[in-house]
């Protein structure tokens, strides 16, 4: 069988948005215990732009890359041995991370158990925003933080694609929700479950929060959040410090305070999609996307990402 193109974006070599490039190249096919799967929609996260940039997961790839890892789309063909997806099924997933998935691509092949059933009370698009940003602010809060009922939790960058989740989860687990944003974000996260609002810009977080029992820290060393958020931390309690993991000035603070700390890094989970699809489908957790853009405006998208100021997520249209 003579192999069959698929448009993707691609890039060559490390740089800005410029090195994002709209070509065809050859669609994958399923391994065994592999699906493919058409994609009609793709998430877009910081680490795919960081990675784009020679940071991120860039000591992952090979070069061509498609980047990209959060993709909704519908199952096109299984291979050997795949029993719990079939062609037809719409599924959603964060495939391989963090290996290259290629979700910028109308194709894309994983394992069947990388994958989960889309939520059905929403289309491709928002699913397509969920499962990457889902599965870092779930596995942050339930697999690592442990998070229980009467907890506080502080959550940084709140109104983010990761933050606005964040702030849904820790609330649906019974915690109180400090949460980091810019004013004009305040009436919206109050709409998702934070109890408690602090713009960042007009007033530093340590001088208001009181103690709480988890950080959700999503803005690392900038300002030194990371830092300043020990302080706040009552002993024994947790900073999770996703962006840029657990430094040796982060440590040693956490450490003199008698507070824990732990780096993370998100991994793909079905069960935990499916059990973020069941909140979906409740009503109890809603997803936000600010904007779409079609495949062939990638650059547009990293452009606007990269910015920090959107509400929620971007998501590339693939197909129909």
């Amino acid at each position: 069988m003579s192999e069959r193109p698929m448009r993707a974006v691609t890039i060559k070599e490390f740089g800005g948005p410029e090195v994002l490039t709209h070509e065809e190249i050859t669609r994958p096919k399923p391994l065994p215990t592999e699906v493919l799967v058409r994609v009609h929609a793709a998430g877009i996260n910081p680490v795919d732009w960081k990675t784009r940039a020679g940071q991120g997961m860039a000591g992952l790839q090979t070069m061509p890359l498609v980047l990209g890892w959060d993709v909704s789309g519908v199952v096109e063909e299984v291979g050997f041995g795949v029993t719990t997806l079939a062609p037809g099924d719409e599924v959603y997933a964060m495939p391989w991370f963090p290996r290259p998935a290629g979700a910028y691509a109308e194709y894309v092949t994983a394992p069947s158990r990388h994958f989960a059933r889309k939520p059905a009370s929403i289309g491709h698009v928002e699913a397509a925003a969920l499962p990457l940003a889902a599965l870092t602010a779930w596995q942050a809060l339930v697999d690592t933080a442990h998070v229980q009922a009467g907890q506080r939790v502080l959550v940084h960058a709140a109104a983010g694609g990761v933050g606005h989740l964040a702030v849904q989860f820790a609330k649906h687990l019974g915690a109180e929700v400090v949460a980091t944003a810019r004013e004009h974000r305040h009436a919206w996260l109050k709409e998702l479950g934070a109890d408690e609002l602090i713009d960042y810009t007009r007033q530093r977080f340590e001088d208001v929060t009181g103690h709480v029992d988890v950080v959700i820290d999503l803005v690392g060393a900038l300002d030194d959040t990371d830092v300043r958020s020990v302080s706040v931390t009552r002993p024994g309690g947790l900073v999770v410090a996703i962006p840029d993991g657990v430094p040796e000035r982060l440590a040693t603070v956490a450490g003199q305070a008698g507070v824990r700390t732990s780096p993370f890094l998100v991994e793909p989970d079905s069960a935990a999609l499916t059990t973020i699809a069941g909140l979906v489908d409740s009503g109890k957790v809603r997803i936000e996307v600010e904007r779409t853009f079609a495949l062939e405006e990638a650059a547009e998208a990293h452009r606007l990402g990269e910015t920090n100021r959107t509400r929620g997520k971007l998501v590339l249209t693939v197909s129909d």
